[in-house]
């Protein structure tokens, strides 16, 4: 698991805390494999960009999300793509201490990812995900970030 705790990725995602079986890095990954909830990504959407109603169509797109039946999931590779934004957020969170600075953070540029926004980093790839955990990692333990 990364920096961010399972249990705050799991929180965020709205998943584990009403039902019986605890939420394991092991259960977590079939969690993905099975595809999350439509309700996650409405979830982590509105903790990342509340008053952006468009952001969850960077994730799922429009045309696709319209498509799904109520109760249907995510795919396993949507899924992983809303997991990887909660593990962002959660240890955004953690760092920052509050949403609205875990926010700002997320969305100002950063001279670290060459002027880019965290958050376009985090959506492209796991690998940008894990250049801005880097970094959010060296702000937590107090190193130059």
């Amino acid at each position: 698991m990364s920096q961010a705790g399972l249990l705050d990725v799991a929180d965020v995602l709205g998943i584990g805390a009403d039902e019986k079986k605890p939420v394991t890095p092991l259960r977590m990954v079939s969690i993905l494999e099975e595809g999350l909830p439509v309700k996650s990504l409405e979830r982590v959407s509105g903790f990342v960009a509340p008053s952006d109603t468009s952001f969850k169509h960077r994730i799922v797109p429009r045309a696709t999300l319209n498509r799904r039946k109520l109760g249907e999931r995510l795919t396993t590779e949507e899924s992983n793509r809303v997991e990887r934004v909660a593990r962002v957020w959660a240890l955004a969170v953690e760092v920052w201490k509050s949403a609205e600075n875990a926010r700002a953070f997320l969305w100002r540029e950063h001279p670290l990812l060459d002027l880019r926004r965290p958050i376009d980093i985090v959506m492209a790839n796991d690998f940008g995900a894990k250049l801005v955990e880097d970094i959010l990692g060296r702000l937590k333990h107090g190193t130059a970030a």
